[in-house]
């Protein structure tokens, strides 16, 4: 199991509720968290095989904007 971090610009309950059947379905994604209190508003997925390129790509799909974070 592998942790990936993203700076994201998803910063509401309302965007969490738009991305939230595409991560869900996402092969690979065991779980994942926004946390809106964050200024960089850090979306944590636990992988179990998605890589950063294939979230960055679903969240693209959505409208949303997603950077790998270290």
């Amino acid at each position: 199991m592998k942790t990936l971090k993203f700076k994201t610009n998803i910063n509401c309950g309302g965007c969490i509720s738009k991305v939230t059947p595409f991560l869900d379905k996402q092969e690979g994604v065991e779980s994942w968290e926004v946390d809106t209190a964050n200024p960089d508003k850090i979306l944590t997925i636990k992988s179990d095989g998605a890589t950063e390129e294939e979230v960055k790509a679903t969240l693209q799909k959505v409208g949303f904007k997603a950077e790998a974070r270290p």
